[in-house]
């Protein structure tokens, strides 16, 4: 369950790229320079892969400085494989079928952060090239990219405050693992949604994240504890997209290293549980010249790049489903009255809705709920993205807006899809998804989705066995 806060503030100036390190133009020899000051020995360079995940390398950091600030290698199958890290036939990235090549790793310096959480250590967020220097069309972080650049064709730019819910769980991952997953105990027994008085363990858990969050220059807008027993959420100030995206990535791996010291174990499943979802929500707003352009006055008619963002949104999210829900697990969140949507509607500050238009005046904002917080936020946004491009340049009709619960609504636009069975052949056939996207993003993308929806087919489960032991 999600009760967000966000709210955008001033950009002084909306062309301007944010930066871990508080250097909002840190050069590749201001990393050297940063290094010395903060008494750095290790520096990690991590690229997202197709499930959000910081795969990379550490590197002593004056190896780093001397030899890798051009570029490292990694092995391409890191864009090319599932949630294990199993070598699969079938991408055209790579594969058995060329020996799996390298990719190289491009430090991108604006990114450098340091990890409080780990002794003398920094990130640096690396972009995946091709050896002729091209970037990799697959890559997530050039896929958001792709479409940031869209909109500033058009003279816009995007502002985006990012929502994060996950489940923390009383023991270790090893020892969670071991019990199969049964068992789970929640770091907090019951409801303590908006509650200021917690256990002391998740105290001091939250406590380090925030200030782990903090010194890795992506302090929050607020932390609070949610519905579901376990459940945190976490938000972040508006600000730009790549940045927030990278920032959310941080958060995660923070959030493992963190739990881990405190022998506590967290998932960011879209169900963890039976009646359970967790939520990554974007708040998205257009900006032009410095200005907010979602601005509206009180009882006044919605600007028309608004409408037409929000007539995007609807129309063409429903093909681009296994961006924003990538796996099997992710189709169980969307139930009635469970604060996840089942249809894609948009309403006025109405939580039942996919799109909820929220905030006023200068704070006025998008909030898309669709995904899951098994989403990969890089690929989440660029959906978004282009479905708002979409809106903007082909002005597709807006639908009414729902004023009471959308689950009771009895004429729907469109259902989401129960599964990503159901949701694939959109995305793979759907023409505002391969409008959208190159033929090689379709087809990546599209093989990932069969990929995890073949794990599940033939895998026998705990449901299985529960209705059919002793019945069939």
């Amino acid at each position: 369950m999600t009760k967000p806060t966000t709210t955008p503030t001033t950009v002084p100036n909306a062309s301007a790229t944010s930066t871990g390190c508080g250097a909002g133009s840190l050069t590749r020899d201001g990393i050297g320079e940063f290094v010395r000051a903060h008494g750095i020995k290790t520096i990690m360079l991590g690229v997202p892969d197709l499930m959000g995940r910081l795969k990379g390398k550490t590197f002593d950091a004056s190896h780093f400085l001397t030899r890798m600030q051009s570029g490292a290698e990694m092995c391409s199958y890191i864009l090319a494989t599932d949630a294990h890290m199993t070598p699969l036939n079938g991408f055209r990235l790579t594969g058995w079928h060329d020996g799996y090549g390298d990719l190289t790793a491009v430090p991108d310096p604006t990114t450098l952060r340091r990890l409080a959480y780990l002794p003398h250590t920094a990130l640096i967020l690396a972009d995946a090239h091709h050896h002729n220097g091209t970037p990799i069309e697959v890559a997530p972080r050039q896929m958001l990219r792709r479409q940031i650049e869209h909109l500033a064709d058009l003279g816009w730019q995007a502002r985006v405050g990012i929502e994060s819910e996950f489940l923390l769980y009383r023991g270790s991952p090893h020892r969670i693992h071991h019990n199969g997953y049964r068992t789970l105990i929640p770091v907090s027994p019951h409801n303590l949604d908006y509650a200021l008085d917690h256990p002391p363990a998740l105290t001091a858990f939250l406590h380090d994240l925030q200030h782990a969050l903090h010194q890795a220059d992506a302090p929050v807008e607020a932390i609070k504890t949610e519905g579901a027993p376990g459940q945190i959420e976490v938000t972040w100030p508006h600000g730009d997209p790549m940045r927030a995206c990278d920032t959310y990535t941080i958060h995660k791996h923070a959030v493992r290293a963190i739990a881990a010291g405190h022998r506590m174990t967290p998932t960011f499943m879209a169900a963890p549980q039976t009646g359970i979802g967790s939520g990554l929500h974007f708040h998205v707003s257009l900006w032009r010249d410095s200005q907010p352009a979602f601005r509206t006055a009180v009882g006044a008619d919605l600007p028309d790049v608004l409408q037409q963002s929000l007539a995007g949104l609807l129309d063409a999210l429903p093909e681009m489903a296994p961006l924003y829900a990538p796996y099997p697990n992710s189709y169980k969140r969307y139930t009635p009255h469970s604060f996840a949507p089942v249809n894609y509607t948009w309403g006025y500050d109405n939580r039942t809705c996919a799109i909820r238009l929220a905030g006023r005046r200068e704070h006025t904002r998008l909030e898309v709920r669709l995904a899951g917080a098994d989403a990969n936020p890089y690929l989440t946004l660029a959906a978004i993205l282009a479905a708002i491009f979409h809106g903007i340049t082909k002005h597709p009709d807006l639908p009414h807006p729902i004023a009471d619960d959308a689950y009771d609504t009895s004429t729907l636009p469109r259902a989401l899809p129960r599964t990503l069975e159901d949701a694939l052949p959109d995305f793979f056939e759907g023409p505002l998804a391969t409008h959208a996207f190159s033929p090689s993003v379709i087809h990546h993308y599209t093989h990932a989705a069969r990929t995890e929806i073949n794990a599940h087919h033939t895998h026998v489960t705990d449901l299985d066995r529960e209705r059919g032991f002793l019945h069939a």
